[in-house]
């Protein structure tokens, strides 16, 4: 990947792709937002109305 270029980010990901790229492969196989309930109550992900740290 060429960080000068402007383009160089999208055409690393386009040779990814074009050589099988694993993420893609398991995005295709596994519904991640099945998963979701449980990470948001598992990670306890709050709703940041208090916001900052607590004292």
């Amino acid at each position: 990947m060429n960080p000068s270029n402007l383009f160089g980010l999208s055409e690393h990901l386009e040779r990814l792709s074009k050589h099988g790229d694993p993420l893609e492969v398991l995005d295709a196989t596994i519904d991640f937002e099945y998963f979701r309930g449980w990470l948001v109550e598992g990670l306890g992900y709050g709703d940041g109305s208090k916001g900052g740290r607590p004292p």
